[in-house]
This record gives structure tokens, C-alpha cells and sequence, in this order.
């Protein structure tokens, strides 16, 4: 086999590379990775390089938490280096049986973000069966009056192997009177009989003794042998006759265990127990031993077992009539099992996302859903579809994949979670369907600005409150979680003045006292366009500028207020006014002064 299966990619990697492209604009497809793999192979085979076929980034696949999305575990995926690896042991007959094509198909799955690859492989046959017979050695009773020509049915050996394979070829061992034909059944299943080449004669020799060997086609063959005892009867002797060669019926899959499939007759020209007639079954294997029963006295055919044509489309049986002189003969019956629509679809989800981000984008992959109809025909053709009115749609992916995927905006303030039926219906009639449902939380986002409980605050503040008083308390809130939702609060800068230290970049009317006047700073922001200069002086006190109405324009006023002052001058600072509140460091730099007043003085900023 070697250590590298080559991927079979529907032409070559050109097509993939196209297959690539077209998938990046139409998120709906996947890509169909095809790959082939013999029976057999130890643990660990290579199958082929899923990444590299695919294109995958290598450095990202310990990310992708690449994986094989199958019921049945027989492929594993390296999440280093993206080879796709055998896992357990596969057994192309106990998988398949007798199918020509062996097929296993499986999913792989990459997350972040979340892609499906359809994976194909087809399981070659390998020759690991040989041809064998039920019975070490057949007795067969032939009448020294049988005719030459007369072909009489022997023995088939079974093999389970499929194609070339398969039993290929009968060989008898080399004698003067019978020779060897082979037929083929409609299954393609091959089965000998023998033929009469000359006259036997009972007083010459009773009875004969052949070696009939099968032969499989394999490289190296395969061969597997029986011995037949033919045994001369008296010519006074008659074998028994079937009414027909070959009995077909057909039965539905739903027959209850116990029903009559079909009554096979043969009859006898000897009177007496030579006439009486035995069936019994040949050339059939124990698994239609145990769905078929035939009676041996009347001949009659009923089911023992379930039938299933999801397993098996029908049989071939052989039937032996032996009469009581040991006279045989031989039919066969074909059963044809006929489709019901007795099988519901099933629903799988694979990967599914237990949270969806609530700003994902349209046409994002949610979950993976695996349809499975067991019914053949239009009774296993599937319509899946989602129950309700949510911003979620299913779309077909292969013929038994689908996606479930975002098909509107997500807002998790407004739905935190979805409840989610998805129904998988067949066409059969009556239609049968089954549901499952699916729980997706949406998760939290930074989509929300916090917002105040008002658009505006008015505050009144008494004069002469200490330092750190509270004055007033804002609320806003934010609907988003966690972090995303915690709201802090803060000033913007130059909101508030800081009148510890600092320089006032703007141009005042200063009134100022003598120096050894006692001097108290103080600054009020006042609401009003035209405030006349006041009289913040009242025996010897100082006074404090209080707010006017509000629907006065804003223009700031600045009030500096000395207390027992003896000397009032006014002054003009053009550009700048220097201040400290401190008393000891209080100053007051002026570019000119103009004339003296008395105690009336405003600042106007």
C-alpha cells in the first residue's frame, strides 16, 4: 500500500484549487475529499494529508481543533500536522458485506471559524477469505437409468470476498463419467452441477468418488475443496421432480415472523416410502437459516427472523427434495424483500456551537446536522427543515449534511437564548419525520453605550460647603454583561476648575486692595449675560456672588472679594492673572493700573 494513499480529488488538484476558490465566496459548499484505503491495514495507516490537500495553514491547526465527525470511529486526524490516520480495524465484509462498492463517508471539522470537509473512502478488497463448503463430503444418489446430459446440482462453496476476489471457478477431479458446468445465480453468486458424460452401470460400480475443488480469483488464489460420494441406485428406482426449476416471489419487509413466503412441490413415481419426499435447505449460510424456515414435510417456506431490506435486497436459497430411496433434486428460490417506508429519518448534530457571538456575521456556521434514512427510494429522500420564525436557516450541503447557520442579526439584550426544533421528514407514504431540538445561547458583545437615567442634571449647591460634600449623584446603566455592562464615571477635563494653583488665561477688571490690606480670594462661575458691577463689600464683610436665572446666556463671572480693605484701587490685567489661594504665597502680577474707586468691583471673564 505503501505510507501515502493519493487522494482521489475528482481530477486532480487543479479541481480542488477551483474547488478551494469557489468555496470562499459560496460558504454553502463544502469540499469532497476523496481517498482510497485496503482492508485490513494496521493502526495508524496514513490515509492521506487532509491539510494539505485542503490547503489548510499548518500553523493554525493546533487552533482548528481539527477532528472526524462519524458514528463509527474508524479514522482519527493529527491536529499537528493534519494526516488523517486509521483508528481501528476495518473489516470490509463486516462493514459492507457482499456490496461491490464499499463506502465509508465522515465529516472532517475545523473551528475558529467553524468549516466542514465531506470525506469519502473507499475500502478496497483485499483476498483474505477462502472458498469453503458447509460439508467435508456430499452423498448424491444417481439411477443407473439417468440419461447422459442429466446435470445434477452439488454443493457451492461461500466466500466473502467480493470482485476478483470473489469464488471465481469450479474444478472436478479428473474421472470417465461426469463432467462439470457452473451457473450463476442473479446475485452473481456462482454454483456448480454436474453432468452426466456416460452411462453408469450399478453392477460394475456401485458408487463413484470426485473431488470438487472452488477457486477465488485472488493474487495469490485462494481454494477450498469437498468430496461428493456418488451412489449408483437401482434403475427400478425414481428420483423425485420439482414442479419449477426456479420459484421467485416477492415478500414485503414488514412480513411477521411466521408468514408463508411460498410452497415448494416435488413429486415422486415410486409408491411406498420410496415416494416419500424430505426438503431441506442447501448451499445457504447460517444468517438465512435464521430468517427462513422450511418445512420438510410439506415444503412450505416462512420467516423465522425480521426481514430488512436495508440489509438485504433478497436471496437465493437452494432446496434438496429427497425421496426414501435416497433419490434427490434440487431447485431454487429467489426471494425479493420489497421497501416500506418503515424506518424515520434520524438527526445528528455535530459540533454544535454552544454559544453564538451576538455580532456574528450572516451566513455563519452554528452546527453540523447528519441526516440518515435507513429506507431506500423516495422512502429515504430527506427534507430537514426549521420549525418556527428565528434569524437561523438550514442549508443543504451534501445529500445527507446540512448547515445550520445565522440568517439575521443577533441582539442578546433582546434574546439571550433560542429554542431551536429541527424536523427531518422522508417522502415515503405516510410521510414519517422525527425532531430534535436545539438550545444556542447568544453571547454578550461590547454593542451598548451606558446611558444616563436623565439627559441633564440642575443643581443647587448651598455656599460654603466643606470640601468632599456631596452635592449631587448621578445613575446610568449599560445592558450589556459582565465587564461589557460595568459602567465608572468620570469628569471631562476642564470640567470642573481647579482653583488650588494655576493661571486663568484670560483678560480681567481687577479691583485690588493695599498691601496691608487683608485679602480673601474668592471665584464664582454665574450664570448671566448682563450683571451689573455690585457692591460685594458690607461693613467689612465679605460678600459671595450667587447664580441668576438660568435662561440668561452663560457668560462667566469672576468675583474677587477683600475683606476691611482701607484702600480700593482698580486695575487691568490684560493678559494673564497669576494666583495662588494660598495666603502666603497670594500675588497678583498687573500690566497697568487705572484710576482708584471705592468698594464697587466685578471680574468679568
Amino acid at each position: 500500500m505503501g505510507n501515502r494513499l493519493e487522494a482521489m480529488n475528482w481530477g486532480g488538484q487543479k479541481q480542488m484549487r477551483f474547488l478551494l476558490l469557489l468555496s470562499l465566496f459560496c460558504p454553502v459548499l463544502s469540499e469532497q475529499m476523496h481517498y482510497s484505503l485496503p482492508e485490513e491495514v494496521v493502526k495508524g495507516s496514513l490515509v492521506g494529508n487532509i491539510a494539505k490537500d485542503l490547503g489548510l495553514n499548518l500553523q493554525d491547526l493546533p487552533t482548528r481543533n481539527l477532528h472526524v465527525s462519524s458514528e463509527q470511529k474508524f479514522f482519527t486526524v493529527n491536529t499537528e500536522n493534519g494526516e488523517l490516520l486509521v483508528s481501528n480495524r476495518i473489516d470490509r465484509e463486516h462493514i459492507c458485506g457482499k456490496k461491490l462498492m464499499c463506502i465509508l463517508e465522515f465529516e472532517i471539522v475545523a473551528e475558529k471559524p467553524l468549516i466542514f470537509f465531506h470525506v469519502t473512502v473507499i475500502i478496497q478488497d483485499v483476498n483474505d477469505n477462502t472458498p469453503t463448503f458447509s460439508r467435508n463430503i456430499t452423498e448424491l444418489e444417481i439411477s443407473e437409468m439417468a440419461i447422459t446430459g442429466s446435470t445434477f446440482a452439488v454443493e457451492s462453496a461461500q466466500d466473502s470476498d467480493v470482485g476478483v476476489n470473489s469464488l471465481q471457478q469450479y474444478y472436478l477431479s479428473s474421472n470417465p463419467h461426469f463432467s462439470l458446468i457452473q451457473k450463476e445465480d442473479p446475485d452473481g453468486s456462482r454454483y456448480p452441477e454436474l453432468v452426466l458424460k456416460t452411462p453408469l452401470d450399478r453392477e460394475e460400480q456401485s458408487s463413484h468418488h470426485l473431488i470438487l475443488t472452488a477457486v477465488d480469483g485472488g493474487q495469490p488464489a485462494r481454494s477450498g475443496t469437498t468430496h461428493i460420494k456418488v451412489i449408483v441406485a437401482d434403475a427400478n428406482d425414481n428420483p423425485p421432480v420439482f414442479s419449477q426449476d426456479t420459484y421467485r416471489v416477492s415478500v414485503s419487509e414488514n412480513l411477521p415472523m411466521g408468514s408463508s413466503v411460498l410452497r415448494v412441490v416435488a413429486t415422486d413415481m415410486d409408491e411406498g416410502t420410496n415416494a416419500e419426499i424430505t426438503y431441506s435447505f442447501i448451499n445457504i449460510g447460517k444468517a438465512v437459516r435464521q430468517l427462513f424456515k422450511l418445512n420438510s414435510k410439506t415444503g412450505e417456506v416462512t420467516t423465522a427472523g425480521g426481514l430488512d431490506f436495508e440489509q438485504i435486497e433478497s436471496y437465493t436459497i437452494g432446496i434438496e427434495a429427497k425421496d426414501g430411496g435416497r433419490h434427490t433434486a434440487h431447485c431454487k428460490l429467489q426471494i425479493v424483500i420489497l421497501d416500506e417506508n418503515d424506518n424515520a429519518p434520524e438527526i445528528t448534530l455535530d459540533s454544535e456551537s454552544k454559544q453564538i457571538q451576538e455580532d456574528a456575521h450572516l451566513g455563519t456556521v452554528v452546527a453540523l446536522i447528519k441526516t440518515q434514512d435507513l429506507d431506500s427510494g423516495i422512502n429515504g429522500e430527506i427534507l430537514c427543515q426549521l420549525n418556527g420564525n428565528f434569524p437561523f436557516k438550514i442549508v443543504q450541503d451534501t445529500k445527507n449534511t446540512y448547515k445550520l447557520m445565522t440568517d439575521g442579526a443577533l441582539d442578546r439584550e433582546l434574546t439571550q437564548e433560542y429554542s431551536l426544533i429541527i424536523t427531518a421528514t422522508d417522502k415515503g407514504q405516510p410521510p414519517l419525520s422525527s425532531n430534535r431540538s436545539v438550545s444556542l445561547k447568544i453571547a454578550d458583545v461590547n454593542d451598548n453605550t451606558p446611558t444616563f437615567n436623565q439627559a441633564a442634571y440642575l443643581v443647587q449647591v448651598e455656599e460654603n460647603n466643606p470640601p468632599g460634600a456631596s452635592i449631587a449623584q448621578v445613575s446610568a446603566s449599560d445592558p450589556d454583561l459582565g465587564p461589557n455592562g460595568r459602567v465608572s464615571y468620570s469628569t471631562e477635563p476642564g470640567l470642573v476648575p481647579n482653583y488650588s494653583e494655576g493661571t486663568l488665561p484670560y483678560s480681567y477688571n481687577l479691583c485690588v486692595a493695599s498691601q496691608s490690606a487683608k485679602t480673601e480670594f474668592n471665584f464664582f462661575n454665574i450664570n448671566s449675560e448682563n450683571v451689573p458691577p455690585q457692591d460685594f463689600l458690607s461693613n467689612g464683610t465679605s460678600s459671595k456672588v450667587t447664580s441668576s436665572s438660568g435662561d440668561l446666556q452663560q457668560r462667566n463671572i469672576l468675583s474677587v472679594i477683600y475683606a476691611n480693605s482701607a484702600e480700593i484701587k482698580s486695575c487691568v490685567a490684560s493678559q494673564k492673572v497669576q494666583y495662588y489661594s494660598s495666603d502666603s504665597r497670594r500675588r497678583c502680577s498687573l500690566a497697568r493700573i487705572r484710576k482708584a474707586v471705592k468698594t464697587r468691583y466685578i471680574l468679568y471673564a
